[in-house]
């Protein structure tokens, strides 16, 4: 399927050539089909808004890690979506549907049919009636014109200034890397958001699952949002949870709307089998062209180069860049930088790209055997610890940021800088990409044990809740499927 699913095929009429040929008639010559027949797909290019959502795809693929393609996981995507378009107010609505390669948990339509589910949505998803329920309100956006309503079809912004850009100066390579574009894509107001909902769970029902899913995986998102979260952090993410708020009011009027259909249980199917089958091998967390979060630790197996951040810190991992936010509004960021090996490190530290860099403080130093500048700098209400990194041909840039008078950011900066190193070809070798596995529950098996059986993240108990639903009393049958996250 290339990668896209619903993508509208270019189909002439030739029902009168056909007439024409059973009757035996001679065909006139100045008959013949159009060169540019009216399509679904071509139509939709002279309406201004599918215009601009054909234009933002390219942006959305490099803000979302590009595209994931995966036959298995396209055609559990495309079974959903067939059978809501079929319920749908506009059943002749084609849907190109996009699988984006990124951890995060998100999706989105725009006009014009573009839809668009991360991986990381199918992951924390527990069966069809879920993702039904998330894409059948994303649907419901664009059936109710919620677009046209909007006086921008697309507000986009950066990433909630991340303190550190104060410290970019005017380096416009280094700034586009750190404030990472984010489309707000989805952004409705109040008002729209409950129509939306409306819209999806009455879709979600009348195409025959669970209505109830709607309220059952807005707490899922809660949950994993809330885990993720960071005390006195405040920065956005890429998530459908920042621009869809989950209130208990909105989880309520969900379930309102779903008792509809009748009782909870007693309405639709969640066809949770089939679903999990779908995604079982689904990568689960970062890609190798990011490098691995692994914990507290960030390992890049092609640039060969890793370092941890303090407990309590929270990654956001881009090809562009490593941030990692923590308490006390502490960041830390991590890139690589184009540099001659002859350059002097320190000479590089004072030549203009730090703002408010206090020259006195730059000196020369080794990180682990590695050859190393570092300096202090302040900027407004922030100071700044930076550091320049020399490993394996390559310089690399390491920045902690603090509010000013903190004295966290000493501490985090020696600690993150100390450990900075290179890997060895062993440990290259053994850095595996993170994968959704389905497993069956076996007799003895506990919530407990199949946690503890996941591998390379952090909090496994309360992921493996999240994953799976589960509530803190909930417990594990023999038989029962259910998602660990694994490099096996």
């Amino acid at each position: 399927m290339s990668g896209k699913l619903g993508r509208a095929a270019s189909v002439a009429a030739l029902a009168l050539l056909s007439a024409c040929q059973m009757t035996g008639a001679v065909v006139d010559p100045s008959l013949k089909p159009s060169d540019s027949p009216v399509t679904v797909d071509n139509f939709t290019r002279g309406d201004r808004l599918a215009q601009l959502a054909r234009q933002q795809h390219p942006k959305i693929l490099a803000t979302y890690g590009g595209e994931f393609a995966d036959a298995k996981v396209e055609r559990t995507v495309a079974r959903v979506v067939g059978r809501l378009t079929a319920v749908s107010a506009n059943p002749g609505q084609v849907w190109r549907i996009t699988l984006l390669n990124s951890p995060n948990v998100n999706a989105f339509a725009l006009p014009g049919g573009y839809l668009y589910v991360t991986r990381g949505l199918l992951a924390l998803a527990n069966d069809s009636a879920e993702l039904a329920a998330v894409l059948a309100h994303e649907m419901g956006h664009v059936t109710a014109n919620h677009g046209l309503k909007r006086q921008q079809v697309e507000a986009e912004s950066a990433l909630a200034a991340r303190v550190v850009s104060d410290v970019l100066a005017d380096d416009p390579n280094a700034r586009a890397a750190l404030v990472r574009g984010k489309l707000k894509l989805a952004q409705f107001s109040r008002n729209q958001e409950l129509e939306a909902d409306g819209i999806g769970i009455k879709a979600t029902g009348e195409a025959g699952y669970d209505p109830f899913a709607a309220a059952r995986f807005l707490n899922a998102m809660g949950g994993f949002s809330g885990m993720r979260a960071v005390s006195g952090a405040d920065d956005a993410s890429l998530d459908f949870l920042a621009s869809h708020p989950n209130t208990p009011q909105r989880v309520a009027l969900a379930e309102r709307h779903a008792r509809n259909f009748g009782p909870a249980g007693s309405a639709g199917e969640r066809e949770r089998d089939a679903f999990l089958a779908g995604i079982d091998g689904l990568p689960f967390g970062d890609s190798a062209a990011e490098g691995y979060v692994r914990g507290r630790q960030f390992l890049h197996p092609g640039l060969g180069v890793g370092f941890a951040v303090p407990f309590g810190f929270v990654f956001d991992n881009t090809v562009a860049a490593v941030t990692a936010a923590g308490p006390g509004n502490v960041a830390v960021r991590f890139d690589g930088v184009e540099l001659n090996a002859g350059a002097s490190l320190t000479d590089y530290m004072k030549s203009g790209w730090v703002a408010g860099l206090d020259a006195a403080s730059v000196t020369a130093t080794t990180v682990n055997g590695l050859e190393a500048a570092r300096g202090r700098a302040a900027s407004g209400e922030w100071q700044f610890d930076i550091a320049v990194i020399r490993a394996g041909g390559q310089a690399y840039r390491l920045l902690t940021a603090a509010p000013a008078g903190s004295a966290a950011l000493t501490r985090t900066a020696d600690g993150v800088m100390a450990s900075f190193r290179q890997l060895t070809a062993a440990e290259r070798g053994s850095l595996k990409p993170l994968r959704i596995r389905i497993v069956t529950a076996k007799p003895g098996d506990t919530v407990g044990s199949l946690a503890a059986s996941m591998t390379g993240v952090e909090r496994q108990l309360d992921l493996f809740r999240i994953l799976n639903s589960l509530s803190t009393t909930a417990s594990i049958s023999a038989g029962e499927k259910v998602k660990i996250v694994t490099d096996k």
